[in-house]
């Protein structure tokens, strides 16, 4: 339906709540390669391959972190950079028996990543 979702946008855009948003939007520029700039007054709009996440402050509704499955093409070097960063492990990058290879870590906000790459 036209004029349902700005362009390139997909139906579901996640939004995290979080204390310090501009962290938050640097944390994942420096783990995912996220493109778009912190917005003090409105929600931050960052691209992360082909989708919009949107990062807002807390003040209103309290923090509200969220658990976000990634494809990305390099899980190893992906997982690395937020370990680097502070991101607390969960679970090394593996191979899964459904095709992925597969890891896991939480921001220093309280989000859980899975960063994942489909094998073959």
């Amino acid at each position: 339906m036209a004029g349902s979702a700005p362009e390139g946008w997909h139906s579901i855009t996640p939004r995290i709540f979080a204390s310090d948003p501009a962290a938050l939007v640097a944390f994942l520029k420096g783990v995912f390669g996220a493109t778009g700039d912190f917005q003090l007054e409105r929600p931050t709009e960052l691209w992360i391959g082909d989708s919009v996440l949107m990062i807002s402050g807390d003040d209103v509704r309290g923090p509200i972190p969220a658990a976000l499955y990634v494809y990305e093409a390099d899980v190893d070097a992906v997982f690395g950079r937020a370990k680097t960063l502070g991101a607390t492990v969960i679970e090394e990058p593996q191979d899964q028996p459904y095709g992925d290879r597969r890891a896991t870590f939480e921001d220093p906000w309280g989000n859980l990543w899975q960063v994942a790459s489909r094998n073959g």
